[in-house]
């Protein structure tokens, strides 16, 4: 998935932000400078201009909701959203995403159609790391560490499954959105995080185009 020669200079330098209220934001930024990606902390609106993509980390699903609600980031970032912004949520991330989350009403963003179960797998000492194969990442293994993860109990249609575990979706995409019950910020394999730097890529293509 490098970017090739004939890709246009406009396009060749991503600022991707990263959701920084709380959480592991940091791996995130270190993963996506080790791609050669500008990165910004995201805490108030403004933070948002001029961004290519976002990035929600894991953390405590409650309190980065309730800070991004407090400091006026949920709604500026549902907007840029309606415009086509790819934002890609790892564990906590995910959740704020999900259009439904079971047995709560905390915050959210709304924007990907699932229904998901917060700490499903149990505690925090139930918490594992495995590995999992995906046609589209090829034929390498991918590891995820799931740590107090959610489950998806159910998707929307549309919703296109990029991979399982147990034949439950843990990595998913619905247009410009990509989301993940685990933590590929706490491994060594770039390939997911790659990955969502080519949508970004693409989707700006298409919008300059």
């Amino acid at each position: 998935m490098q970017q090739g020669t004939d890709v246009p200079t406009s396009l060749r330098t991503h600022l991707i932000g990263v959701v920084s209220f709380q959480g592991d934001f940091q791996r995130h930024i270190s993963m996506l400078h080790g791609l050669g990606v500008e990165t910004r902390e995201v805490r108030n609106p403004t933070d948002l201009v001029g961004l290519h993509g976002v990035v929600l980390p894991g953390g405590e699903s409650t309190t980065i909701g309730m800070l991004m609600e407090r400091y006026g980031v949920t709604e500026a970032l549902k907007a840029r959203a309606a415009e086509g912004l790819p934002i890609f949520g790892t564990c906590a991330g995910l959740i704020l995403l999900a259009e439904d989350i079971l047995n709560s009403t905390q915050p959210r963003l709304g924007l990907l159609p699932v229904s998901v179960e917060r700490n499903a797998y149990g505690r925090q000492v139930e918490s594992f790391e495995t590995r999992f194969s995906s046609p589209v990442f090829g034929e390498t293994a991918l590891e995820g560490v799931f740590i107090r993860a959610p489950r998806i109990r159910t998707c929307s249609p549309e919703v296109e499954l990029l991979a399982a575990l147990d034949q439950e979706p843990i990595l998913v995409r619905h247009g410009a959105i990509l989301g993940a019950t685990f933590h590929p910020e706490l491994t060594q394999d770039t390939r997911i995080h790659r990955y969502f730097v080519d949508m970004v890529q693409t989707i700006r293509a298409k919008q300059l185009s």
